[in-house]
């Protein structure tokens, strides 16, 4: 495949702030366009009810394509390492499935979510809080694989280039992400070729992808035919440009890379079909959800049921899932008549707690403010 990272597109006729600058902002009285619509209608977030699998059905993960999904034969597909490696490598998935073969649970959550909670919001992909799942993912470890094909002392980046293709903000390319050596080599990152014990779906990257725990969805490259390691830091436009937590058009930023604390509530009750707000009969009620951090392990959520005015904590369930799964969460709650908004934070071991107000930033990436859900308690 040929690349065509960083080139301008004549069909775009781009300018220099659509190459080079962050996403625009909606104006105060701006609704969704149709543009983000049509974002919305190809992606989609986790059901909140489905927060009650331990492992998220992969028709219920949250999704996120950024071009088109590619057409790709298992059969003859093949993964090149190449670049600053003393032997460089070309093996097929059968190759792949013959080394070593490992499962594990990782929570994936998009960059993005909560971005469209936010005010003035990024225009961009409207998410709101559902932009996230928990799957166990089969595949070889990605470390023996580079230090196979001898890694030059020089490397510092690891490129990963998947076959999708387009133009973002007029610049065509292939998608592509890098990470540091030192994150590559992590025991835990797969190259996964299963997805809950079934060969990935073409919409989860399949014949194969890049699997890095902890860190947000952006960097799980899908569709990945060939890993290029670099003596420089890649400044591809996925790296360089467009996810970097900016607080202004002229912030260079900081890269987005791991998950940040979020505790999520399965909505109680059942719902108004257009609010969604919550109805629930009064009476005893065990309120739940999930937990994770790509920082650490989550040590303690906390629940509210009047939108943030107070703060009790819950129990967190056990697991055996490791340290990049998400955790269920439970709280006893007694619901009398009247109107609540329910809430959830959590805090990881690293000593990150959610917080309770937006974290803006123009890219909308990383919002992890605490989610709020509306619940009516009708007298009987």
């Amino acid at each position: 495949m040929t690349t065509h990272a960083g080139r301008t597109s004549p069909l775009t006729g781009p300018t220099v702030a659509d190459v080079s600058g962050p996403s625009r902002l909606a104006e105060l009285d701006e609704t969704i366009s149709a543009e983000e619509l049509q974002l919305a209608a190809r992606n989609h977030g986790i059901p909140l009810e489905a927060l009650r699998y331990d492992v998220t059905p992969a028709g219920l993960h949250y999704l996120l394509i950024h071009y088109d999904i590619p057409a790709l034969d298992p059969a003859t597909h093949t993964l090149s390492i190449g670049g600053a490696v003393d032997r460089p490598l070309t093996v097929t998935l059968a190759d792949l499935r013959e080394r070593q073969r490992v499962t594990q649970q990782v929570t994936l959550e998009c960059a993005g979510n909560g971005r469209a909670l936010l005010h003035p919001r990024p225009v961009s992909q409207p998410w709101l809080v559902e932009a996230v799942g928990n799957a166990e993912w089969t595949g070889t470890p990605l470390a023996p694989l580079l230090r196979e094909a001898g890694i030059d002392p020089e490397a510092v980046d690891v490129v990963f280039t998947g076959a999708d293709h387009g133009v973002e903000r007029g610049v065509e390319q292939d998608y592509q992400r890098a990470l540091p050596i030192a994150d590559a080599l992590r025991e835990e990152v797969l190259l996964a070729y299963e997805m809950n014990g079934a060969p990935l779906l073409p919409q989860h990257g399949a014949p194969l992808r890049l699997i890095v725990p902890g860190w947000y969805g952006m960097a799980h490259v899908k569709w990945v035919h060939s890993i290029e390691l670099r003596t420089e830091p890649f400044e591809g436009y996925q790296n360089a440009v467009a996810y970097r937590v900016r607080r202004d058009a002229d912030d260079p930023g900081v890269p987005v890379t791991r998950i940040e604390p979020r505790a999520l509530v399965r909505p109680p009750g059942f719902p108004d079909f257009m609010s969604r707000r919550r109805v629930l009969r009064p009476g005893p009620c065990t309120l739940d959800g999930r937990a994770w951090s790509g920082h650490a392990p989550v040590v303690a959520v906390e629940v509210t049921t009047d939108g943030g005015e107070s703060w009790a904590p819950a129990e967190l369930d056990p697991t055996d899932a490791g340290d990049f799964a998400w955790r269920r969460w439970r709280y006893e709650w007694v619901a009398t008549p009247g109107r609540y908004v329910l809430g959830a934070r959590a805090t990881d071991a690293s000593g990150r707690t959610q917080p309770v107000e937006q974290q803006w930033n123009r890219g909308g990436f990383a919002n992890n403010m605490a989610q709020r859900v509306e619940v009516v308690v009708p007298a009987e």
